[in-house]
């Protein structure tokens, strides 16, 4: 039996569970927030063109407006000043948006500390007991803060001295984008980065780092309690926008069970 075979029987018998990692679009999806004085990335809207009506009897359909980094979305290496002159997310190679992940759970951390920033050593921690970070696979980063997803004030969770959200170190970011095989991170937050990452040296390390690494980032997953710690497959589904920084996308992971 070929291996796509024994891929499609797993599929109906049940062995591999596909798990949707992404959240819903709407109009209450949270977007980040710059300072005010830059651009803002759009809400998501929705707009009827027809619905079985005189516009159009027998169909149903909508325009929609949105940013490209809106909700669950894919960043591509020229999102971010560092990664300029790499590839958009049109040129993204099929092969790469496919691969191994691995989920590493700081959750109770998080639960403890909002701002809970994680450190190289955090990571070979977990490698110690795991094994390696996967060649040309994903980092995915479990926080617990897809629970926020429904609300813009959740999720950004901001006060007076700014957004307090998870995420790694500037030297951490660093490391996984220079000195780890992975292709990309994903997170379960509003973008790859801190809460209070303006303020790292370079401001948001997570963007800089990866992008100019030719890497990929993944935001506002869900779902990764469902996953394990080793030994899934994600399959990451962008729109193909030429020239484009990034685009929504549809998330998935196989999971054997």
């Amino acid at each position: 039996m070929s291996i796509l075979t024994e891929l499609v029987d797993g599929l109906r018998g049940g062995r591999i569970e596909v798990v949707d990692l992404t959240a819903t679009l709407s109009g209450t999806t949270p977007v980040l927030e710059l300072p005010p004085e830059l651009g803002q990335t759009a809400r998501f809207e929705l707009a009827e063109i027809s619905r079985y009506d005189e516009r159009g009897p027998a169909w149903y359909w909508n325009n929609f407006r949105t940013g490209e980094h809106t909700g669950t979305h894919f960043d591509a290496p020229n999102h971010w000043v560092s990664g300029k002159d790499l590839a958009d997310v049109a040129s993204v190679p099929p092969r790469r948006l496919i691969g191994p992940a691995v989920v590493l759970d700081f959750s109770g951390e998080v639960a403890e500390d909002p701002d809970f920033l994680i450190e190289v050593d955090h990571i070979k921690a977990w490698e110690s007991e795991h094994g390696a970070l996967p060649a040309d696979g994903w980092l995915l980063v479990r926080t617990g803060w897809d629970v926020r997803a429904g609300s813009q004030e959740s999720a950004l969770n901001t006060d007076e001295s700014g957004p307090h959200t998870p995420g790694l170190s500037a030297e951490c970011a660093r490391w996984v984008a220079q000195e780890t095989p992975v292709l990309g991170m994903g997170v379960e937050t509003v973008g790859t980065d801190a809460g209070a990452a303006f303020g790292f040296e370079p401001p948001f390390p997570c963007h800089s780092y990866l992008m100019g690494s030719g890497k990929y980032g993944l935001t506002q997953l869900q779902n990764l309690a469902m996953l394990p710690p080793t030994g899934s497959v994600l399959v990451a589904g962008p729109l193909r926008i030429e020239t484009g920084s990034g685009s929504p996308a549809r998330v998935l992971a196989l999971v054997e069970r």
